[in-house]
């Protein structure tokens, strides 16, 4: 008995496949149609005959529908996996998440290899007038990386300097400005130095996020030398009417030294030319190989 059935047509198939598409992803992220109709400009009426299957549908309204609908137009063109209703509904959230949110998501898919998650980032930390500022920048010029300091970055993002910022926002405020700013660092640089202050390991959360997501770096010198450079940097405060300032640095470099101790390396700038403890802070990169990503 011969064969009169006809092989099916290739564009009903694909116009069949393209009207399944549109209404699955339209109601995985529960849009009724009138509200996709005011989103992509294109009418209810049409777009009822599209998810029916019935008619053609240009490139150029289909590429506004799946704008409309947060997806790349392939998605609804591809005949291969069906829609995840969740998945979408995820993948639109995260679309639409702050950025300290999406890099929170992240963080939780990648791969949980340490260096992976750091990336080319690498953090220097300690006191103040052990060389953050100096090195950092000169160690930027010298590796092509862009280098950053988290207080600029605060005054730049608040619109005011630092000494503002902190009658403004208190002790408080500024510690969650630095965790907003790290958080922001983190998403838009992959390679870069960043200099933090020094009392930034004080605050655990903070400084658990630096360890996660920065190679760090300890620069650090004697107590006589903190307080020397700081002096030559024009800053008289902590001796000014103190005459015990020198040992309450003491006593803060002992309460601090645990937590410096976490970095990952050291550089020790006492008694050391800018040259030669630049010199020393390439090196330390270099033999940790805080610059090649690892491959999760």
């Amino acid at each position: 008995m011969p064969n009169d059935s006809t092989p099916p047509d290739p564009a009903a198939l694909l116009i069949a496949h393209l009207a399944g598409r549109v209404r699955e992803t339209r109601k995985a992220q529960g849009l009724p149609r009138r509200v996709l109709s005011e989103k992509s400009g294109v009418s209810p009426r049409y777009l009822a005959q599209l998810e029916a299957g019935e008619g053609n549908v240009s490139i150029s309204l289909l590429q506004r529908i799946a704008t409309a609908l947060d997806v790349k137009i392939e998605h609804l063109l591809s005949q291969n996996a069906p829609v995840d209703r969740e998945a979408q509904r995820v993948a639109t959230l995260y679309r639409h998440a702050p950025d300290d949110v999406q890099q929170q998501v992240r963080s939780l898919l990648a791969p949980q290899n340490p260096a992976a998650l750091r990336a080319g980032r690498i953090c220097l930390i300690g006191l103040r007038g052990a060389g953050k500022s100096t090195l950092g920048r000169l160690a930027g010029e010298a590796l092509d990386l862009p280098f950053f300091e988290l207080n600029t970055e605060i005054e730049q993002h608040t619109g005011m300097p630092l000494s503002e910022v902190m009658a403004f926002y208190g002790q408080d405020g500024y510690r969650a400005l630095e965790a907003e700013a790290i958080s922001r660092i983190v998403t838009q640089n992959d390679r870069m130095l960043l200099a933090v202050a020094g009392g930034l390991v004080a605050e655990e959360t903070t400084y658990a996020q630096v360890l996660e997501r920065f190679h760090t770096v300890w620069l650090r010198t004697s107590p006589a030398e903190h307080m020397q450079r700081v002096r030559a940097q024009g800053d008289l405060r902590p001796m000014q009417g103190n005459p015990a300032a020198m040992e309450q640095l003491n006593l803060l470099l002992k309460t601090r030294t645990p937590l410096y101790e976490k970095a990952l390396a050291q550089v020790n700038t006492s008694n050391r030319s800018v040259s030669a403890s630049l010199n020393d802070l390439l090196r330390i990169i270099a033999s940790n190989r805080f610059l090649e990503v690892a491959s999760g």
